[in-house]
Formats: structure tokens, sequence, C-alpha cells
């Protein structure tokens, strides 16, 4: 009998996985030795049961700790992640990596966390692969990044190597239009465990439950956001075009509020223009955007989001307080700097 047998009928009977279950199922889910058919089970019983708060905080911890360890202990209480959960299906571009080296710019570390798209046309790895970053760098030029340029990218499938025996059933499943737990980890698993965490999530009420995971697992400050494009359809990005839920956690956890891009002062934008496309298309919206003729609904939405990130560790009073600044990275020259920097960096 397969060890995951009893935890599915436990499952289908509505009751809910404690710690010690999950870390007994995720041993049996990335195990050779368990038969493909059980894990489909599994996961199909636990997406129909509906993944509780402690769950989720659970499978994250039991990944976690299956990771690669980068050794960047001495960065991490200072470093901010900024990341999507994605299957939002909504067609962003990619705002978090423009992010990512805004920051870098204004000298916020940056650990991200991310991998090729999955569930659209460009994903983080595929822009800043394409923008300089050598997605299979060793742990020691990871530090040295972290160092000399201020931001590192871990590459999600060079540090889960406990992921490749549950691929083939996760594949099987999306074929099926059947998500699981997987497609909730990414955010929760980094690797390089930074202190913060400004994290985009692909339907409102996992707001709340993405926010309560983070308490669980000790983050030190940050924000769960969810952009609400219409009734029933939204991004997992913080917009200047969208009715933005958002939730705190760790130092931030009294905020639970809506935010619009009015209460910063900012236009409120057409969706469209956030929109992005394959790798060239996307490459080609970065060299408008930094010249200065991209489309000013998505500029505004890269400022809000690195604003609200400078906020979140600190460097700025307000999030209003580090819009200005955002700007002047994005469009005064740096952000170009850091990417020539960038690529010679990884050239060596």
């Amino acid at each position: 009998m397969s060890p995951l047998t009893a935890l599915t009928a436990q499952l289908a009977a509505g009751r809910d996985l404690v710690p010690t279950e999950v870390e007994g199922a995720a041993a049996a889910l990335t195990a050779i030795d368990v038969a493909d058919e059980s894990k489909a089970d599994f996961l199909t019983a636990l997406a129909a049961k509906g993944e509780s708060v402690a769950e989720v905080a659970a499978f994250a911890a039991a990944f976690r700790a299956r990771a690669v360890n980068p050794g960047v202990e001495a960065w991490a209480p200072r470093a901010i992640d900024i990341v999507g959960t994605g299957g939002d299906h909504a067609g962003g571009f990619n705002i978090s990596s423009l992010v990512v080296l805004v920051l870098a710019s204004a000298g916020v570390t940056v650990m991200k966390h991310g991998n090729r798209g999955i569930t659209s046309k460009c994903g983080s790895a595929d822009l800043l692969a394409a923008l300089g970053v050598k997605l299979d760098a060793p742990p020691e030029k990871i530090r040295r990044a972290l160092d000399e340029l201020g931001f590192a990218f871990f590459f999600a499938p060079g540090y889960h190597p406990a992921f490749q025996h549950i691929a083939p059933v996760r594949r099987a499943l999306a074929a099926r239009g059947q998500r699981t737990v997987f497609n909730l980890l990414g955010p929760l698993i980094n690797p390089g465990r930074p202190a913060h965490l400004l994290l985009g999530v692909f339907a409102e009420p996992w707001v709340a439950k993405f926010a309560a995971a983070l308490e669980t697992l000790g983050a030190q400050a940050g924000l769960v956001a969810h952009g609400v494009i219409a009734p029933g359809r939204g991004i997992d990005e913080l917009t200047t075009a969208t009715a933005n839920r958002v939730r705190g956690f760790g130092r931030w956890r009294d905020l639970d509020a809506e935010w619009r891009a009015e209460n910063f002062g900012l236009r409120t934008a057409p969706f469209e223009h956030l929109l992005g496309g394959d790798l060239p298309a996307n490459l080609a919206i970065v060299e408008a955007l930094l010249a200065g003729r991209g489309a000013a609904g998505l500029a505004d939405t890269i400022v809000l989001n690195a604003a609200t990130a400078m906020w979140i560790v600190g460097k700025v009073p307000t999030v209003r307080d580090g819009l200005a600044p955002a700007r002047e990275f994005l469009l005064g020259g740096a952000v170009q700097k850091k990417i020539a920097a960038t690529r010679e960096f990884y050239a060596t």
C-alpha cells in the first residue's frame, strides 16, 4: 500500500493534515518508489478539499528543508523577494524583474526566486537571462552578485532537486486542468530565505491565506497583493490599473486595505498598459521603458512596486516617499547601467 493512501482518504473525508502528516506526504511525493498514480490521487484530493493555511505553511517548510542551501545567510535579514504566484492568465509583463533592477539600483538587496514561463509566455527567468543573468551560476557566484550587483537570481529547478520526482505527475495533472499545492509553493520556498517579501497572488481569497502562511513561516515583514481587473478576473501584481487587495504580515501585519493608484497620487491606467508578450516582445518593452517611451501605466506600476518594497524594508518612511527615487532609478539611467553591469558580471 502506498504511504499516501491513508492520507488521501483523510483528505477525501474533508479532514486537514497536521504538520507531521504533511512531512510524510512530502517525503512520499518526492520518493522514486511511490507510484505516480498515488501521488496524483493525493494531490487531487488535497486540492478538492482546499489547502488550509497550516497545510500550505507545512508544505513550504518541508520543501524549504529539501532545497539546496546557497549560503546567503549574511544577506537574508535585509533582503527582499519580489514574486508572484503566476496562474492568473492575465498576460501581464514581467513587472517584478524590472522592480528587482530598480531596487538593486537603489541599494536594496534583492533575492529573486523564479522559473521560466509556465503559465505565461515569458517567465522571470526568461527575461533576466536575456538581460545577462546566468541561470546556472554556482552559489559562490551568487554570493558575489549580492555584493557587487545588489541582487541575485535563484533559478528554481537548480535549487529544488526533490521536485524532479513529482514533475511528471504535475505535468499530467496540469494537462487535465488540475491545480495542485505546488502551484502555491514557489513564492514560499526561496532558497535564500529573504526576510522580506512583496508577493502577488492569483486570486483574492489567497491574499489573507498567504499572509497567514508567511506569518507561520516567520517572515520578518512584507505585503501580499492581488489586483482586481474585474469581478472574477485578477492579476498576481500590485498595479496602477486595478483595485489592489493588500494584506501585510510580520512588521506590517496590521495592514489590511484596498489600494488604488490615486491613493499615491498616480493615475489609474488602462490594463492594456500592463500587457506583455513573449521574450522578444518583452525585451522591446524594456528598451522602450528605459528610453522613456514605455506605457505610462506600466512605468507607474513598476515605480509603485519598487516604492512599496523600499517601504517594506524600511528604506523610506512611506510608499509615497519612495515614488520619486524609484522613478529616477528606472528612467534616469541607473537601471540601464545595472543591466550593463549584470551582463559584464556574468560574462566573466
